[in-house]
Protein backbone atom coordinates (compact mmCIF):
# COMPACT_ATOMS: atom_id res chain seq x y z
CA UNK A 1 0.00 0.00 0.00
CA UNK A 2 1.30 3.44 -0.91
CA UNK A 3 2.10 6.06 1.66
CA UNK A 4 0.12 9.30 1.39
CA UNK A 5 2.50 12.24 1.17
CA UNK A 6 1.59 15.61 2.67
CA UNK A 7 1.73 18.46 0.19
CA UNK A 8 0.74 22.12 0.20
CA UNK A 9 0.48 23.85 -3.18
CA UNK A 10 -0.23 27.48 -3.98
CA UNK A 11 -1.02 27.78 -7.70
CA UNK A 12 -0.30 31.47 -7.96
CA UNK A 13 -0.79 33.45 -11.14
CA UNK A 14 2.94 34.07 -11.43
CA UNK A 15 4.37 30.84 -10.00
CA UNK A 16 3.46 27.61 -8.31
CA UNK A 17 4.89 27.31 -4.80
CA UNK A 18 4.80 23.82 -3.31
CA UNK A 19 5.93 22.19 -0.06
CA UNK A 20 6.18 18.41 0.30
CA UNK A 21 6.64 16.12 3.26
CA UNK A 22 8.34 16.63 6.59
CA UNK A 23 10.77 18.32 6.69
CA UNK A 24 9.48 20.33 3.76
CA UNK A 25 10.94 20.05 0.27
CA UNK A 26 10.24 23.10 -1.94
CA UNK A 27 9.34 23.42 -5.60
CA UNK A 28 8.94 26.76 -7.40
CA UNK A 29 7.73 26.69 -11.01
CA UNK A 30 6.62 29.61 -13.26
CA UNK A 31 2.90 29.33 -14.02
CA UNK A 32 3.31 29.25 -17.78
CA UNK A 33 2.28 26.46 -20.17
CA UNK A 34 2.51 26.03 -23.94
CA UNK A 35 0.99 23.31 -26.09
CA UNK A 36 3.61 21.25 -27.85
CA UNK A 37 4.33 18.18 -29.97
CA UNK A 38 5.53 14.82 -28.67
CA UNK A 39 9.04 15.02 -30.09
CA UNK A 40 10.25 18.49 -29.24
CA UNK A 41 13.64 19.25 -30.81
CA UNK A 42 16.56 19.24 -28.39
CA UNK A 43 20.09 20.37 -29.23
CA UNK A 44 22.52 17.82 -27.84
CA UNK A 45 19.93 15.15 -27.00
CA UNK A 46 22.71 12.95 -25.60
CA UNK A 47 23.28 15.58 -22.88
CA UNK A 48 19.59 15.79 -21.95
CA UNK A 49 19.98 14.01 -18.64
CA UNK A 50 22.71 16.41 -17.54
CA UNK A 51 20.21 19.28 -17.54
CA UNK A 52 17.91 20.43 -14.75
CA UNK A 53 14.44 18.83 -15.09
CA UNK A 54 12.84 22.12 -14.00
CA UNK A 55 14.23 23.78 -17.14
CA UNK A 56 12.80 21.13 -19.48
CA UNK A 57 9.36 20.08 -18.24
CA UNK A 58 7.70 18.41 -21.25
CA UNK A 59 4.65 16.31 -20.40
CA UNK A 60 1.41 14.72 -21.55
CA UNK A 61 -1.43 15.11 -19.03
CA UNK A 62 -4.41 12.79 -18.77
CA UNK A 63 -7.25 13.56 -16.36
CA UNK A 64 -11.07 13.43 -16.53
CA UNK A 65 -10.95 16.78 -14.68
CA UNK A 66 -9.50 18.52 -17.74
CA UNK A 67 -11.65 20.11 -20.43
CA UNK A 68 -8.94 19.25 -22.98
CA UNK A 69 -7.52 15.82 -22.18
CA UNK A 70 -4.32 14.03 -23.28
CA UNK A 71 -2.66 17.27 -24.35
CA UNK A 72 1.13 17.72 -24.51
CA UNK A 73 2.59 20.78 -22.78
CA UNK A 74 5.80 22.58 -22.13
CA UNK A 75 5.62 23.81 -18.53
CA UNK A 76 7.41 26.50 -16.53
CA UNK A 77 10.80 27.79 -17.72
CA UNK A 78 10.60 25.82 -20.97
CA UNK A 79 7.16 27.28 -21.79
CA UNK A 80 8.32 30.88 -21.34
CA UNK A 81 10.50 30.43 -24.43
CA UNK A 82 7.55 29.40 -26.64
CA UNK A 83 5.73 31.70 -29.03
CA UNK A 84 2.38 30.27 -27.88
CA UNK A 85 3.00 30.51 -24.12
CA UNK A 86 -0.19 30.76 -22.06
CA UNK A 87 -0.66 32.56 -18.76
CA UNK A 88 -3.92 32.84 -16.81
CA UNK A 89 -6.10 35.63 -18.19
CA UNK A 90 -7.56 38.45 -16.11
CA UNK A 91 -11.19 37.69 -15.33
CA UNK A 92 -10.70 33.93 -15.32
CA UNK A 93 -11.50 31.71 -12.34
CA UNK A 94 -8.58 29.71 -10.99
CA UNK A 95 -10.84 26.77 -10.12
CA UNK A 96 -12.19 26.45 -13.66
CA UNK A 97 -9.01 26.70 -15.75
CA UNK A 98 -7.21 23.68 -17.20
CA UNK A 99 -3.95 25.55 -16.63
CA UNK A 100 -4.43 25.42 -12.86
CA UNK A 101 -4.81 21.64 -12.96
CA UNK A 102 -1.95 21.12 -15.43
CA UNK A 103 0.39 23.07 -13.15
CA UNK A 104 -0.87 21.22 -10.07
CA UNK A 105 -0.41 17.77 -11.62
CA UNK A 106 2.99 18.65 -13.11
CA UNK A 107 4.25 19.85 -9.72
CA UNK A 108 3.10 16.68 -7.98
CA UNK A 109 4.63 14.47 -10.67
CA UNK A 110 7.97 16.25 -10.34
CA UNK A 111 7.98 15.38 -6.65
CA UNK A 112 6.84 11.78 -7.18
CA UNK A 113 9.69 10.92 -9.57
CA UNK A 114 12.49 12.08 -7.29
CA UNK A 115 14.91 9.36 -6.26
CA UNK A 116 14.49 10.43 -2.63
CA UNK A 117 10.84 9.29 -2.77
CA UNK A 118 11.49 5.82 -4.20
CA UNK A 119 10.64 4.26 -0.83
CA UNK A 120 7.29 6.09 -0.61
CA UNK A 121 5.57 5.15 -3.85
CA UNK A 122 5.09 1.89 -5.73
CA UNK A 123 6.83 1.72 -9.08
CA UNK A 124 6.21 -1.00 -11.69
CA UNK A 125 8.29 -0.73 -14.83
CA UNK A 126 8.15 3.00 -15.62
CA UNK A 127 4.87 3.76 -13.87
CA UNK A 128 4.78 5.34 -10.39
CA UNK A 129 1.61 5.30 -8.28
CA UNK A 130 1.70 8.37 -6.01
CA UNK A 131 -0.79 9.20 -3.24
CA UNK A 132 -1.07 12.69 -1.79
CA UNK A 133 -2.88 14.51 1.01
CA UNK A 134 -3.26 18.00 -0.44
CA UNK A 135 -3.77 21.41 1.11
CA UNK A 136 -4.42 24.18 -1.39
CA UNK A 137 -6.55 27.29 -1.79
CA UNK A 138 -8.72 29.47 -3.98
CA UNK A 139 -9.46 33.19 -4.03
CA UNK A 140 -12.08 34.27 -1.52
CA UNK A 141 -14.47 35.26 -4.31
CA UNK A 142 -14.48 31.74 -5.73
CA UNK A 143 -14.93 30.12 -2.32
CA UNK A 144 -17.89 32.41 -1.55
CA UNK A 145 -19.39 31.32 -4.89
CA UNK A 146 -19.01 27.67 -3.84
CA UNK A 147 -16.50 26.79 -6.57
CA UNK A 148 -14.20 25.11 -4.06
CA UNK A 149 -16.66 22.19 -3.78
CA UNK A 150 -16.47 21.28 -7.47
CA UNK A 151 -12.73 21.85 -7.59
CA UNK A 152 -12.13 19.49 -4.66
CA UNK A 153 -14.49 16.90 -6.11
CA UNK A 154 -12.65 16.92 -9.46
CA UNK A 155 -9.37 16.18 -7.74
CA UNK A 156 -10.69 13.45 -5.44
CA UNK A 157 -12.84 11.57 -7.92
CA UNK A 158 -10.18 10.45 -10.42
CA UNK A 159 -6.67 9.21 -10.98
CA UNK A 160 -4.66 11.80 -12.89
CA UNK A 161 -1.66 10.83 -15.02
CA UNK A 162 1.41 12.80 -16.03
CA UNK A 163 3.74 11.29 -18.63
CA UNK A 164 7.21 12.78 -18.95
CA UNK A 165 8.24 13.08 -22.60
CA UNK A 166 11.47 14.93 -23.50
CA UNK A 167 12.25 15.92 -19.90
CA UNK A 168 15.77 15.65 -18.43
CA UNK A 169 16.26 12.59 -16.16
CA UNK A 170 12.57 11.63 -16.20
CA UNK A 171 11.94 10.89 -19.89
CA UNK A 172 9.61 7.90 -20.31
CA UNK A 173 8.30 7.88 -16.73
CA UNK A 174 4.58 8.04 -15.96
CA UNK A 175 3.04 9.13 -12.66
CA UNK A 176 -0.48 8.17 -11.57
CA UNK A 177 -1.65 10.73 -9.01
CA UNK A 178 -4.37 9.91 -6.50
CA UNK A 179 -5.58 12.14 -3.70
CA UNK A 180 -6.47 10.58 -0.35
CA UNK A 181 -7.70 13.93 0.94
CA UNK A 182 -7.97 17.46 -0.45
CA UNK A 183 -8.60 20.56 1.66
CA UNK A 184 -9.31 23.83 -0.15
CA UNK A 185 -8.87 26.95 1.98
CA UNK A 186 -9.90 30.56 1.31
CA UNK A 187 -6.72 32.51 0.63
CA UNK A 188 -7.44 35.34 3.08
CA UNK A 189 -7.97 32.96 5.98
CA UNK A 190 -4.77 31.13 5.08
CA UNK A 191 -2.80 34.39 5.22
CA UNK A 192 -4.11 35.03 8.73
CA UNK A 193 -3.06 31.55 9.89
CA UNK A 194 0.44 32.17 8.58
CA UNK A 195 0.65 35.51 10.38
CA UNK A 196 -0.20 34.26 13.84
CA UNK A 197 0.84 30.58 14.01
CA UNK A 198 3.93 28.43 13.53
CA UNK A 199 4.13 25.09 11.70
CA UNK A 200 2.61 23.31 14.70
CA UNK A 201 -0.20 25.91 14.88
CA UNK A 202 1.14 27.35 18.12
CA UNK A 203 0.43 31.07 18.46
CA UNK A 204 3.55 33.09 17.68
CA UNK A 205 2.07 36.57 17.31
CA UNK A 206 -0.06 37.28 20.38
CA UNK A 207 -0.19 40.98 19.56
CA UNK A 208 -2.36 40.15 16.54
CA UNK A 209 -4.46 37.28 17.84
CA UNK A 210 -7.30 39.34 19.27
CA UNK A 211 -7.01 42.42 17.06
CA UNK A 212 -9.44 43.43 14.34
CA UNK A 213 -7.29 43.28 11.23
CA UNK A 214 -7.55 43.33 7.47
CA UNK A 215 -5.43 41.24 5.15
CA UNK A 216 -5.30 42.50 1.57
CA UNK A 217 -3.89 39.73 -0.61
CA UNK A 218 -3.00 41.08 -4.06
CA UNK A 219 -2.53 38.32 -6.60
CA UNK A 220 -2.19 38.20 -10.33
CA UNK A 221 -5.88 37.86 -11.19
CA UNK A 222 -7.69 38.82 -8.01
CA UNK A 223 -7.51 40.66 -4.71
CA UNK A 224 -8.92 39.32 -1.45
CA UNK A 225 -9.57 41.50 1.57
CA UNK A 226 -10.09 39.29 4.61
CA UNK A 227 -11.72 40.83 7.68
CA UNK A 228 -10.49 39.11 10.84
CA UNK A 229 -12.43 39.50 14.09
CA UNK A 230 -12.28 37.33 17.19
CA UNK A 231 -9.76 35.02 15.52
CA UNK A 232 -12.13 34.24 12.64
CA UNK A 233 -12.71 35.49 9.12
CA UNK A 234 -15.93 37.50 8.93
CA UNK A 235 -17.41 35.81 5.85
CA UNK A 236 -20.06 38.47 5.34
CA UNK A 237 -17.62 41.38 5.31
CA UNK A 238 -14.68 39.73 3.58
CA UNK A 239 -14.54 40.70 -0.08
CA UNK A 240 -12.94 39.42 -3.25
CA UNK A 241 -12.27 41.68 -6.20
CA UNK A 242 -11.62 40.65 -9.79
CA UNK A 243 -8.51 42.79 -10.09
CA UNK A 244 -4.85 41.83 -9.79
CA UNK A 245 -1.51 42.84 -11.23
CA UNK A 246 -1.60 40.70 -14.39
CA UNK A 247 -3.41 43.21 -16.56
CA UNK A 248 -0.98 45.96 -15.58
CA UNK A 249 2.05 43.73 -16.17
CA UNK A 250 0.66 42.89 -19.61
CA UNK A 251 0.15 46.60 -20.32
CA UNK A 252 3.77 47.36 -19.35
CA UNK A 253 4.99 44.49 -21.53
CA UNK A 254 2.99 45.75 -24.52
CA UNK A 255 4.11 49.38 -24.10
CA UNK A 256 7.78 48.33 -23.87
CA UNK A 257 7.30 46.36 -27.09
CA UNK A 258 5.62 49.30 -28.84
CA UNK A 259 7.99 52.02 -27.62
CA UNK A 260 11.32 50.19 -27.55
CA UNK A 261 10.77 47.22 -29.88
CA UNK A 262 11.73 44.79 -27.10
CA UNK A 263 9.71 41.57 -26.83
CA UNK A 264 9.61 40.26 -23.26
CA UNK A 265 8.86 36.53 -23.00
CA UNK A 266 6.29 36.72 -20.19
CA UNK A 267 4.91 38.76 -17.31
CA UNK A 268 7.64 37.25 -15.16
CA UNK A 269 10.18 39.26 -17.15
CA UNK A 270 8.23 42.42 -16.30
CA UNK A 271 8.19 41.52 -12.59
CA UNK A 272 11.95 40.98 -12.73
CA UNK A 273 12.47 44.42 -14.28
CA UNK A 274 10.40 46.26 -11.67
CA UNK A 275 11.53 44.39 -8.53
CA UNK A 276 15.23 43.54 -8.98
CA UNK A 277 17.71 45.28 -6.70
CA UNK A 278 20.10 46.48 -9.40
CA UNK A 279 19.07 48.37 -12.53
CA UNK A 280 15.42 48.38 -11.47
CA UNK A 281 13.07 49.69 -14.18
CA UNK A 282 15.76 49.44 -16.85
CA UNK A 283 16.08 47.24 -19.93
CA UNK A 284 18.75 46.77 -22.56
CA UNK A 285 17.91 48.29 -25.95
CA UNK A 286 20.45 47.49 -28.69
CA UNK A 287 23.05 47.02 -25.98
CA UNK A 288 22.28 50.29 -24.19
CA UNK A 289 20.84 50.52 -20.67
CA UNK A 290 17.45 52.23 -21.07
CA UNK A 291 14.98 53.41 -18.43
CA UNK A 292 11.33 52.34 -18.61
CA UNK A 293 10.50 54.16 -15.38
CA UNK A 294 7.95 56.39 -17.12
CA UNK A 295 6.00 53.34 -18.30
CA UNK A 296 6.10 51.33 -15.07
CA UNK A 297 5.38 54.27 -12.77
CA UNK A 298 2.32 55.45 -14.68
CA UNK A 299 0.71 52.02 -15.03
CA UNK A 300 1.52 50.71 -11.54
CA UNK A 301 0.48 53.94 -9.81
CA UNK A 302 -2.93 53.69 -11.49
CA UNK A 303 -3.33 50.12 -10.21
CA UNK A 304 -2.14 51.14 -6.73
CA UNK A 305 -4.86 53.81 -6.64
CA UNK A 306 -7.50 51.16 -7.38
CA UNK A 307 -6.10 48.89 -4.66
CA UNK A 308 -6.04 51.79 -2.22
CA UNK A 309 -9.70 52.53 -2.94
CA UNK A 310 -10.54 48.93 -2.02
CA UNK A 311 -8.62 49.35 1.24
CA UNK A 312 -10.43 52.58 2.04
CA UNK A 313 -13.89 51.18 1.27
CA UNK A 314 -13.42 48.03 3.35
CA UNK A 315 -11.83 49.96 6.24
CA UNK A 316 -14.75 52.42 6.30
CA UNK A 317 -17.17 49.50 6.68
CA UNK A 318 -15.00 48.06 9.47
CA UNK A 319 -14.08 51.22 11.35
CA UNK A 320 -12.56 49.44 14.36
CA UNK A 321 -9.86 47.83 12.25
CA UNK A 322 -6.45 48.26 13.87
CA UNK A 323 -4.07 47.27 11.06
CA UNK A 324 -4.02 46.03 7.46
CA UNK A 325 -1.39 43.63 6.15
CA UNK A 326 -0.64 43.64 2.44
CA UNK A 327 0.49 40.20 1.27
CA UNK A 328 1.10 38.28 -1.96
CA UNK A 329 3.28 38.79 -5.00
CA UNK A 330 1.20 41.76 -6.13
CA UNK A 331 1.81 43.54 -2.84
CA UNK A 332 5.56 43.28 -3.45
CA UNK A 333 5.13 44.89 -6.88
CA UNK A 334 2.93 47.75 -5.57
CA UNK A 335 4.52 48.27 -2.16
CA UNK A 336 6.30 51.57 -2.83
CA UNK A 337 3.29 53.06 -4.63
CA UNK A 338 0.82 52.06 -1.89
CA UNK A 339 3.09 53.43 0.83
CA UNK A 340 3.43 56.76 -1.01
CA UNK A 341 -0.35 57.02 -1.51
CA UNK A 342 -1.06 56.21 2.12
CA UNK A 343 1.47 58.75 3.39
CA UNK A 344 -0.11 61.46 1.26
CA UNK A 345 -3.74 60.54 1.95
CA UNK A 346 -5.41 58.75 4.86
CA UNK A 347 -2.38 57.45 6.76
CA UNK A 348 -3.87 54.08 7.64
CA UNK A 349 -1.89 51.67 9.79
CA UNK A 350 -0.59 49.37 7.06
CA UNK A 351 2.22 46.80 6.99
CA UNK A 352 4.15 44.95 4.30
CA UNK A 353 6.54 42.04 4.54
CA UNK A 354 9.99 43.30 3.75
CA UNK A 355 11.17 39.72 3.25
CA UNK A 356 10.15 39.04 -0.35
CA UNK A 357 10.27 35.26 0.03
CA UNK A 358 8.08 35.37 3.14
CA UNK A 359 5.42 37.33 1.29
CA UNK A 360 5.50 35.20 -1.86
CA UNK A 361 5.50 31.88 0.04
CA UNK A 362 2.90 32.95 2.60
CA UNK A 363 0.00 30.99 1.09
CA UNK A 364 1.97 27.79 0.56
CA UNK A 365 3.28 28.00 4.12
CA UNK A 366 -0.25 28.51 5.45
CA UNK A 367 -1.66 25.55 3.52
CA UNK A 368 1.22 23.45 4.83
CA UNK A 369 0.37 24.38 8.42
CA UNK A 370 -3.33 23.72 7.92
CA UNK A 371 -3.04 20.38 6.12
CA UNK A 372 -0.43 19.18 8.64
CA UNK A 373 -2.78 20.08 11.47
CA UNK A 374 -5.67 18.30 9.74
CA UNK A 375 -3.60 15.13 9.45
CA UNK A 376 -2.45 15.37 13.04
CA UNK A 377 -6.00 15.79 14.35
CA UNK A 378 -7.15 12.79 12.35
CA UNK A 379 -4.41 10.68 13.92
CA UNK A 380 -2.93 9.55 10.66
CA UNK A 381 0.57 10.66 9.84
CA UNK A 382 0.66 10.27 6.03
CA UNK A 383 4.35 9.45 5.73
CA UNK A 384 7.50 8.63 7.54
CA UNK A 385 9.81 11.58 7.89
CA UNK A 386 12.50 11.92 5.28
CA UNK A 387 15.94 11.22 6.70
CA UNK A 388 17.20 14.69 5.94
CA UNK A 389 15.98 17.91 4.44
CA UNK A 390 16.49 18.12 0.71
CA UNK A 391 17.74 21.38 -0.82
CA UNK A 392 15.04 23.42 -2.54
CA UNK A 393 14.53 22.87 -6.26
CA UNK A 394 16.82 19.83 -6.52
Amino acid sequence: MNTSRITAIDVGNDCVKALFGKPAYELYIPNVIARDTEDRPVIGIEDLNDKDPLDGIHIRVHSPALKENNVIYRVGNLATKSDNASELDPGSSKSEEDQTLVMLFATLALDAVRDENANLFKKINNVIDANYTLGTGLPLREVKEGKDVGYRSQLLSSVHQVEFLVTPKYQGLKVNIKFDQVKVYPEGFAAYINLVMDNDLNIINRDLIDKSILIQDIGGLSTDVAVIKNRNVDDDKAQGFNIGVSESLEAIREEIRTKHGIELDSRRDVVEIITRKNDRNHIMVKGSRTSVHDITDRILLELAKKQYRHLRNVWQKNSQTEICYFVGGGAMVLKDYLKALNNGLDGYNIEFFEDEKESIWMMANAYYKLISDYVRKNNKEPEVKEKEKQPAGK
